[in-house]
């Protein structure tokens, strides 16, 4: 297969790099220019909120301009966060490391995930913190900046409570020293510390294996957005199922995003794969080998793209490692069970694992739960099995509003989803 011709995906931007590197931005000293940034409803949400929070940013083209605020807001604002756990999770910190009133509130989707250890780690560092009946969203801040000092942090269900503590860190009275007790989704945090560093933060590993950052702020910078890493997956993916060939352009092997990992992955199914210096190729054979389990806690999003096509190898796939995955936009290792399970497929799961067996899937109508990983994970799943249909297509817009066009483009019609009729 390795002379088969690839096609060349147009994935849009990180999702996880443009959302955190607007907020470096926003709270750097000058002006940052963002090429190539995701649009879509998560980033746009998070960029709003920033200029509610009194941030400059001027959108041209595939350019984002922002002009920082150098410290932390100083004026209240309410910030609507939509379904944006990132807007959620990143931007009190920054609020409560400035000073004044601040309302945080979001979508029913978005109040439903926890936010615990977060809100505690913001009283612990001085702020006042009022949050919703079930301890998430609305959450009403009284802020008076943040101490810094010595903290400890329960990071078992969520890393992006401490990419939050991080992001905000340089704006502290004092240096900050974060524990992180089981940390989950690592990548993200080497991902966060990368950028941090590129605007200027000093950060570092103390000899107690602690993340410490010292005060000090950033500097604006200008920086080119990678493609999203977990929206390549379904491509990938798609391109091992098929018998084809797909290369994602500007994402090779010096990445900062983990998920990239997933080739990886797909290469124990018996697909090829080629990660170069700017580009990352994976020619599929059209089977799938199985009988492996893997463990996929650092890229838990892309373990759905796994599950979802696992039906079609030659034997079972477990994946483990991936318990937080329970936390996200929907639960989602009972999501892609029970919709495998509808589909006729024999599937195993534990609090922390999935076991999918090997079989036809049945028509089924897939309940996306509004998460659009599902969605995208079964569109691939439906390349090669006739029937399957999305009861809520249109909820890829969160990360890719273009994914059934661009899927639809390298793969043919039997891409297209289109809502089931009711």
């Amino acid at each position: 297969m390795s002379g088969t011709r690839a096609r060349t995906a147009r994935i849009p931007g990180s999702k996880s790099l443009t959302n955190r590197a607007l907020l470096l931005a926003a709270a750097a000293d000058g002006t940052s220019e963002l090429t190539a940034p995701l649009l879509s409803d998560d980033t746009v949400a998070f960029r709003q909120a920033l200029i509610d929070l009194g941030v400059g940013v001027e959108v041209r083209d595939d350019r984002w301009t922002v002009t920082g605020l150098g410290r932390a807001p100083r004026a209240g604002a309410a910030v609507w966060c939509a379904d944006a756990g990132t807007a959620a999770r990143f931007l009190p910190v920054l609020a409560a490391a400035g000073e004044g009133e601040f309302h945080f509130d979001g979508s029913d989707q978005l109040r439903a995930r926890p936010l615990g250890p977060l809100t505690r780690a913001l009283v612990e560092l001085g702020a006042r913190v009022e949050t919703g009946d079930g301890g998430g969203l609305p959450l009403h801040i009284t802020a008076r900046g943040l101490a810094g000092g010595e903290l400890t942090l329960d990071s078992s269900v969520s890393s992006q409570y401490l990419t939050g503590l991080l992001l905000s860190a340089p704006l502290m009275r004092e240096p900050l020293t974060v524990a992180a007790q089981g940390l989950v989704s690592r990548p993200y945090i080497d991902m966060t510390t990368a950028l941090m560093r590129r605007f200027g933060a000093q950060v570092g590993i103390d000899a107690e294996g602690r993340l410490r950052v010292e005060r000090g702020g950033y500097t604006g910078t200008g920086l080119r957005i990678e493609p999203d890493a977990s929206t390549a997956s379904y491509v990938f993916a798609a391109a091992a199922v098929t018998g084809t060939a797909v290369t994602v352009p500007h994402l090779g092997k010096d990445s900062l995003q983990g998920d990239l990992r997933f080739a990886e992955v797909l290469a124990r199914t018996g697909a090829e794969v080629e990660i170069g210096p700017d580009a990352t190729t994976v020619t599929g054979t059209g089977r799938l080998s199985g009988g492996f389990d893997v463990d996929m806690g650092d890229i838990s999003d892309t373990f759905m793209t796994l599950a979802a096509v696992a039906p079609l190898a030659d034997g079972p796939i477990t994946v483990h490692g991936i318990r937080h995955a329970r936390f996200k936009e929907s639960d989602r290792i009972t999501a892609i069970a029970a919709n495998l399970r509808a589909g006729g497929i024999r599937v195993e799961e534990g609090e922390d694992r999935i076991t999918v067996h090997p079989g036809r899937m049945a028509p089924t109508e897939i309940a996306c739960h509004r998460d659009h990983r599902i969605a995208m994970a079964f569109s691939v799943l439906g390349l090669r099995t006739p029937g399957i249909t999305l009861d809520d297509p249109d909820c890829v817009a969160k990360t890719f509003p273009g994914f059934h066009e661009e899927l639809t483009r390298l793969f043919g019609p039997q891409a297209s989803f289109p809502a089931p009729a009711r």
